[in-house]
């Protein structure tokens, strides 16, 4: 019996290694033919295989064209603007929304709570009909303050994982505090706000990525380009009906995956302790 369990725990070990290694290996070879992509010149790019290693690993000539012609320094710094704009308000207001179902009973907490589920399983392009004739109706179509609006808004999975952390987060705490004669708002912006950095960070990130990874709305409603350009927009600058230049956009994609890999490198820990750590240090 114990060989037979060795041997069935080595089987299922193999597996186990032998699957992650595959999805390893599908996960890096986009990002790899991208950078291998990147280095070639067009000729090159269009004769040799995708995955064939460029001839020159210094010719940066892609790089340097795709920043000076695609406008991405305008992109960077709209995408940025949106970014900060959007985080700060939809980490507000998801948190003190978050304060008030998990510390406040109230008639239609549980149909609100149920209520951000439901509009997660909407699928949200059968609602841009509606959507884009409200932005015409209040004209904000073609307007950064009309994206910016669109684009605030509370993911489901930020609620929640705030959710997780206030009900972790001890009412003592409240009960204390207002006995001293602390109002509501200086219990949540003084007390409980602070403790919720992991979770709050996480939003940030998530919800962050979420931005400057964005294309739709950014190409229906900011028409114009040469105004406004983001991040993924100045992508699409080499991409045509008729010809599309596969170089370039590898060149460009490294250039935008740049900033957002190093944010996440920085924050990788408090990102994972958000998802899976509610409990509150003490």
């Amino acid at each position: 019996m114990g060989v037979e369990r060795s041997f069935k725990n080595s089987v299922l070990k193999f597996f186990k290694h032998l699957s992650l290694m595959f999805m390893s290996f599908v996960c890096i070879l986009p990002v790899a033919s991208c950078v291998i992509g990147a280095f070639k010149t067009r000729e090159e790019f269009a004769t040799s295989s995708k995955i064939a290693l460029p001839q020159n690993w210094g010719n940066l000539d892609n790089f340097v064209k795709f920043w000076n012609e695609s406008g991405i320094g305008q992109g960077f710094a709209t995408s940025i603007l949106v970014m900060v704009v959007v985080i700060t308000l939809s980490v507000l207001m998801g948190s003190m929304l978050a304060y008030v179902l998990s510390r406040f009973h109230f008639p239609g907490n549980n149909l609100i709570r149920n209520g951000f589920l439901l509009a997660a399983l909407v699928p949200t392009i059968t609602m841009q009909v509606t959507i884009y004739k409200l932005m015409i109706n209040l004209k904000l179509v073609d307007t950064l303050v009309g994206y910016i609006i669109l684009q605030t808004g509370t993911d489901v999975i930020s609620i929640y994982i705030l959710l997780q952390y206030f009900e972790n987060l001890p009412t003592s705490l409240d009960e204390s505090a207002v006995l001293e004669g602390c109002t509501y708002y200086g219990v949540f912006f003084k007390i409980l706000l602070p403790l919720l950095k992991p979770a709050i960070v996480t939003c940030m990130i998530l919800k962050g990525v979420s931005i400057y990874n964005e294309y739709y709305n950014a190409n229906l409603y900011l028409q114009s380009k040469d105004k406004f350009k983001t991040v993924s927009t100045a992508l699409y600058v080499y991409l045509g009906p008729t010809k599309s230049q596969y170089e370039m956009i590898c060149a460009g994609v490294l250039i935008c995956i740049l900033p957002i890999l190093v944010i996440f490198l920085i924050f990788q820990r408090e990102v994972y302790n958000g998802m899976t750590n509610g409990a509150v240090k003490g």
